[in-house]
């Protein structure tokens, strides 16, 4: 079987872009700044917030229950320890009939006292949404048109508002309140009421969304990071780097 004349030639296999010295320890840099990133802050702020607790319960701990007593150096995360079990022997007391009876003469100090009453009563409602497991604030995430219309952010769905919110309210409709965390600081934000028809749910947790939101948006939900991806990703976005650069160079200019 011949081949005819007229038939096109076939396409030279693009060469591979040559990467120098320098290039090839860049790409090692990132693929290390990416590998050992993540772990190197997630281990600083364990360690800040060790010490930190550290700090805030060890004057409380006498001299003879310190390690450093006995010991010719500081044992780290000791009032971490201590914390922990003190707060489990409390929950402990207070879920028997003695621990509910103190809890609840307590409250009923800290109730009559103008000032200290409305903060009691609003960080406690606090913890026991976020801790208690029992409450539907935070469990759920959605969209809403924000700031402008065809602009949609991710807010964390909290409750129904009270009736006397929900009287003032113009409409019939019925409103929820949410939270708008902003990125890339998810602790702060913009609270208000919308309209439930408003709102998009999303099928997504709120660890995700919280990742979504810190990374503004570079990390996606369900994406695990990859040391072979991410080692890729440089080597062909430096690639790309040197064709544009090699494509901008000045031609010269043909003699005729």
């Amino acid at each position: 079987m011949t081949t005819r004349d007229d038939a096109p030639a076939p396409l030279d296999p693009i060469p591979e872009p040559h990467t120098g010295l320098m290039g090839r320890i860049r790409n090692y840099f990132l693929t290390g700044l990416v590998v050992t990133g993540p772990i190197a802050i997630t281990l600083y702020l364990v360690w800040w917030f060790v010490t930190w607790v550290d700090g805030v319960v060890r004057p409380f701990v006498p001299l003879a229950y310190r390690p450093e007593t006995y010991l010719p150096y500081v044992v780290p995360g000791w009032g971490l320890i201590v914390a922990f079990f003190t707060l489990t022997l409390v929950g402990f007391l207070a879920a028997n009939l003695i621990g509910r009876t103190l809890v609840d003469v307590g409250e009923t100090f800290l109730g009559r006292i103008p000032a200290v009453r409305a903060i009691y009563r609003g960080l406690k409602q606090v913890f026991e949404t976020l801790f208690s497991g029992k409450g539907s604030s935070f469990r759920k995430v959605g969209l809403v048109e924000f700031p402008s219309p065809g602009m949609w952010s991710i807010v964390l769905i909290s409750q129904s508002p009270n009736e006397e919110v929900a009287r003032s309210l113009p409409g019939q409709e019925e409103h929820v309140s949410v939270f708008l965390p902003c990125s890339p600081n998810p602790t702060t934000g913009f609270f208000f009421y919308v309209p439930k028809s408003k709102i998009v749910e999303v099928d997504m947790s709120t660890e995700d969304a919280a990742t979504l939101i810190m990374s503004a948006g570079v990390v996606q939900p369900g994406a695990a990071p990859d040391p072979k991806k991410a080692a890729a990703l440089a080597g062909m976005a430096n690639a790309a780097r040197i064709a544009n650069a090699s494509a901008l160079q000045p031609q010269p200019a043909k003699v005729e």
